[in-house]
């Protein structure tokens, strides 16, 4: 079974995506410049973070190096060396593992809850609904930060609180999201007909309705990702985030700050990395929505 798109385009999907929208896709790569650079930017940061260790020339830990040399694309360190004699850039190359990380992560978290919460809310609607938005919305009421603090106080700073913070910051987002998706994809004929030949409700949601409305939520996805990078360098710059000798982007702006006029690429670059990388993300999410957006297409509802 599956949705009724009024006969355009191919029908056929791939991870409840129809296959005619990565055509779509495709197209705005190749004559969008911004996707373009969003699309490398993700792609740089990735490889940077998946190959760290085989790509960082030192060992991010290492402090043998001489204190706060300044950058020289000619020398053994491109991009300088920290208060502490460490190499900035093997540094950044595992930090960046540390931001891929607690970001896929804690948006993966945080949509596993909230598209659950969100899906069964919308399908069965009345009193269900009533009570997971109410829940949904006690959620939303607790600040992130707040949420962090606590844990941090209560069992010490670590990569798995901070993925905890964000996630729990997250769900409300995609409930609301899958929600607002189910309530009109509930009563499409498709449905219905699923119901009329004796489906249970839990394969109904998740075999018919869940993939019809995958497409938002992807894109919801990459914009939260975006978004728990900055919220996790947030943290680190602050000190609430992971350990202060784990290597990551916010905790490097947090440890160059009071330097910025000594060495100021301490600061500056691991800036510059976060702006470009969020940047690149957006842009990204960016050409996903136009992509999967069925507004304008001939015939779409």
């Amino acid at each position: 079974m599956g949705a009724d798109y009024g006969g355009y385009g191919d029908e056929r999907t791939v991870f409840g995506v129809r296959v005619d929208r990565f055509d779509r896709l495709r197209e705005t790569f190749s004559g969008d410049y911004k996707a373009t650079f969003g699309l490398t930017a993700v792609v740089l940061f990735v490889l940077a973070a998946a190959f760290a260790p085989e790509l960082a020339p030192y060992d991010p830990m290492a402090q043998e190096f001489a204190l706060m040399q300044a950058p020289s694309l000619t020398g053994a360190h491109p991009l300088g060396t920290d208060s502490f004699g460490r190499d900035l850039l093997s540094r950044m190359m595992y930090g960046a593992r540390i931001s891929l990380g607690v970001s896929l992560g804690a948006v993966t978290i945080g949509a596993v809850f909230g598209v659950t919460l969100g899906v069964v809310a919308g399908y069965f609607g009345g009193w269900v609904d009533d009570a997971l938005m109410r829940f949904v919305d006690v959620l939303w009421a607790f600040p992130w930060l707040l949420i962090a603090i606590m844990l941090v106080a209560v069992f010490g700073q670590s990569v798995w609180n901070v993925i905890a913070a964000i996630a729990f910051a997250y769900i409300d987002d995609f409930a609301r999201l899958a929600r607002g998706e189910v309530l009109s994809i509930r009563e499409e004929e498709f449905v219905l007909a699923a119901k009329n030949v004796g489906l249970t409700d839990t394969r109904i949601m998740v075999e018919e309705v869940l993939p019809n409305a995958v497409a938002p939520l992807i894109v919801q996805f990459t914009v939260l990702v975006a978004r728990a990078m900055l919220a996790e360098s947030t943290l680190s710059f602050l000190g609430i985030g992971v350990k202060p000798t784990t290597p990551t982007w916010g905790a490097l702006l947090g440890q160059g700050r009071s330097l910025i006029g000594q060495a100021w690429w301490i600061s500056i670059i691991p800036g510059i990395a976060i702006v470009v990388t969020v940047l690149g993300i957006n842009l990204f999410g960016d050409a996903l929505r136009d992509a999967f957006d069925v507004r304008g297409e001939e015939g779409a509802p």
